[in-house]
């Protein structure tokens, strides 16, 4: 029984562009009690390993998080099997709004504590007490009454390239962050504003609504598939799109583009650019924004001492990193001293 990849992302890169065949990039997520994440995990595994899935999805006692690619020829045979599991039945799938088809390259199905890490440990909490979901046009129209507070859910690298008109973007690295920031700052509003977030799927919004909702918020909504969902019923249904920029999005593509607006600056120069990198010192691999100059300039690397080391020999790169952790550096996401116009 293989539970594993046998195929580096290298040689199964080979292989899908040799195919040449359509890949579709999904996402998905649904809260529910799985009483053995591990049994179900293999049976994931096993199953979407046949049907040539790629992706990385986590497993945990709350539900389930995927993101994921699959072959589009092999698409309903997927659907089927979701369909065949009770909870995921008819479950909301996220189409990805510009298509890759290196967008995932190995198949990755891990067991969580949580298929969103928030920091809680209250037992009264219960993730299924949701707050109202709402489409685009309503979406459209609670950001523009004067009562609502509208609240962007992620991180500070994702809203920097794009977010809604006039939504509170915090300034926080992770999810567990934001929760008790957003409300010491709402706490006032509580009774008498709707509380409304969006986030890239849905997926934390929907544990931040129940949340908000247990700590007494009365009017909470959030937005029904998030920005990958919005974007598709703005186009369809010819809506007027109120969102700046790019989505931020967690696969080698790193963003889908929204709008024509460029509402960041390379992180190097301060020129307009909102372009994801990470740098190519491996020992560093910082994500960060950087324009196509600095990148020639920087040899794509995002300071003078990660361009020394990335012009070293490979093995000799190797030979600095032995023995070193990574760098904290990869989890303070376009957060370092070297990079002069991080607003």
């Amino acid at each position: 029984m293989q539970l594993y990849n046998t195929l580096s992302a290298r040689e199964r890169a080979a292989l899908i562009e040799e195919a040449g065949q359509e890949r579709l990039t999904i996402s998905f997520y649904k809260y529910a009690h799985i009483g053995n994440p591990k049994i179900f995990r293999n049976h994931l595994f096993i199953t979407w390993n046949e049907l040539d899935v790629l992706g990385r999805i986590y497993v945990a006692n709350e539900g389930i998080n995927a993101q994921l690619s699959v072959p589009a020829e092999n698409f309903e045979a997927f659907k089927e099997h979701l369909d065949s599991i009770s909870f995921l039945e008819n479950v909301r799938l996220n189409i990805a709004i510009e298509q890759d088809n290196m967008s995932f390259l190995k198949l990755k199905v891990k067991v969580r504590h949580k298929i969103v890490a928030d920091g809680l440990n209250d037992a009264t909490f219960d993730v299924t007490n949701k707050g109202v979901h709402v489409g685009a046009e309503k979406f459209n129209e609670l950001i523009e009454d004067p009562d609502t507070i509208l609240v962007d859910m992620r991180n500070h690298y994702e809203s920097e390239i794009g977010h809604f008109k006039n939504a509170i973007t915090p300034d926080v690295d992770t999810f567990r962050d934001s929760l008790d920031i957003i409300e010491q700052d709402l706490s006032e509003h509580k009774e008498d504003k709707k509380l409304v977030m969006y986030c890239t799927g849905g997926i934390r919004c929907e544990k931040a609504s129940a949340y908000y909702k247990h700590k007494g918020f009365k009017q909470v909504y959030q937005l029904e598939g998030g920005i990958i969902d919005y974007t598709r019923q703005v186009q369809n249904k010819n809506l007027e799109n109120k969102f700046l920029g790019k989505n931020f999005v967690f696969d080698h593509r790193r963003s889908e583009r929204i709008s024509d607006d460029i509402i960041s600056n390379c992180h190097q120069c301060g020129k307009p650019c909102d372009t994801h990198v990470n740098c190519a010192n491996e020992a560093c691999h910082l994500l960060f924004i950087q324009c196509d100059e600095c990148a020639a300039q920087m040899d794509n690397c995002c300071s003078d001492d990660c361009k020394k080391v990335n012009a070293l020999p490979y093995e000799e790169q190797k030979k600095l990193r032995k023995g070193k952790g990574a760098s904290n550096k990869i989890f303070k996401k376009g957060r370092s001293e070297v990079l002069k116009f991080k607003q």
